[in-house]
């Protein structure tokens, strides 16, 4: 070989090894994943491990005593569910903490996936991705231990009672729809002002979401107490996995999620940790 093709070649080698190394300096690669963060190239933030999100702190019914780590609790439950259906085991999940409104900001996550009942929609969408649903919410009766409406265990027992809404909700609806009370529906300008009357004995009984209803009973109301959820009201929100904005894993974690809708699972644990006698039974 001539001195002019060693050149060439010596030349030709140099050039690759920079190209090599400034794909490297990206930090990034073909998928998106960040080796030197630990991303693997199926688009997971840290190779053999699943790293999943919920609220600080996590409430019940959702998550039993804030420990996701448990496995206790719907949405506990149904991480460890997706988790497997991806292929991993239990102690191969990561827990991490972050806020409602972080989660759905637009940006980089710390997260695969997170998940503290998030509902899907057209503006969420813009900033991040969403599973298919993992959990469609119910309107539900509330009242407190004091009141008449603590020991209703059907429509017909709620018929007499006074019972209020926020109006122009699909809550307002389902008491003019569900139960219509033989005093009509109560009017509320807010949840909150719904809640208020309630406490003060102005009313015997509220309807909201099952979330709304969970966190009154549990957190806001004084001897807070929720009645039952009203039969055929489901879909009024739908929950999804909160995904980056374009997630390589958008499309196997909603797979997941069909899976286990398709299979059973997801109506299972729903039955387990939403819907039992000791929670929120249905009325009839």
């Amino acid at each position: 070989m001539s001195r002019r093709s060693i050149a060439l070649s010596v030349a030709a080698l140099a050039a690759a090894a920079a190209l090599a190394l400034s794909g490297c300096a990206s930090g990034t690669d073909a998928t998106g994943s960040d080796p030197a963060a630990g991303g693997d190239a199926d688009g997971f933030l840290t190779a053999g491990k699943l790293t999943i999100g919920t609220g600080e702190p996590a409430y019940f019914p959702w998550v039993i005593d804030d420990d996701p780590e448990s496995g206790e609790g719907f949405e506990a439950a149904v991480a460890y569910a997706v988790a497997d259906e991806l292929g991993f085991a239990h102690d191969d999940v990561v827990w991490v903490r972050t806020t409602f409104d972080q989660a759905i900001a637009p940006g980089p996550k710390d997260f695969d996936f997170n998940l503290q009942q998030f509902s899907i929609t057209p503006e969420r969408q813009e900033a991040v991705d969403f599973s298919s649903p993992y959990y469609e919410t119910t309107q539900v009766v509330i009242t407190v231990e004091s009141s008449p409406a603590a020991s209703a265990t059907s429509i017909a027992d709620l018929k007499p009672l006074l019972i209020g809404a926020q109006t122009g909700t699909t809550s307002f609806d389902a008491i003019e729809d569900i139960i219509a009370p033989d005093q009509g529906a109560q009017v509320f300008n807010t949840n909150d002002d719904a809640k208020l009357a309630l406490q003060s004995g102005q009313v015997d009984a509220i309807v909201v979401d099952l979330p709304t209803a969970f966190y009154l009973t549990g957190v806001e109301l004084d001897g807070g107490k929720i009645v039952g959820q009203l039969a055929g009201t489901e879909g009024a929100d739908q929950f999804g996995l909160v995904l980056a904005k374009d997630s390589p894993l958008t499309d196997r974690v909603t797979k997941a999620v069909d899976a286990l809708r398709d299979d059973g699972t997801l109506a299972e644990l729903a039955d387990k940790w939403l819907g039992g006698d000791d929670t929120a039974p249905v009325l009839k």
